[in-house]
């Protein structure tokens, strides 16, 4: 099964930028075929859908970041990037990278530890 491992969190100001990704490795790393997603879960509140980017590249997001972010993948490189522009507070959490089974829609199958993303007012 493929092994997730985020990247790229820290500290930003309301306003700055913020690039996230996310490396499939192991046995069965090529994310070629598999849909990805990221998804964050601020303290005290549920795990929430922030992108989801399919095979060829299309992407949907979730209300509250369309416009802002912007999902891509590199399936040479079995890893997929958030780009986080326009930052704000309510954007703190910790973000999760997923992936689905091979040739489905949906994410959620396999699971990255997570990168805390952490936006000052």
């Amino acid at each position: 099964q493929a092994q997730l491992m985020e990247s790229g969190g820290g500290l930003v100001q309301a306003g700055g930028s913020l690039r996230l990704s996310c490396v499939s490795s192991g046995m069965f790393a090529s994310i070629e075929h598999m849909p990805m997603g990221w998804y964050r879960q601020a303290p005290g509140k549920q795990r929430e859908l922030v992108a989801t980017i399919f095979t060829g590249g299309a992407a949907v997001y979730g209300d509250s970041v369309e416009g802002r972010f912007t999902a891509s993948r590199d399936n040479a490189q079995n890893t997929i990037y958030l780009q986080m522009n326009e930052v704000r507070p309510e954007d703190t959490g910790v973000y999760y990278c997923s992936a689905g089974q091979r040739y489905s829609y949906s994410t959620g199958d396999y699971w990255g530890q997570g990168t805390q993303v952490t936006v000052s007012s």
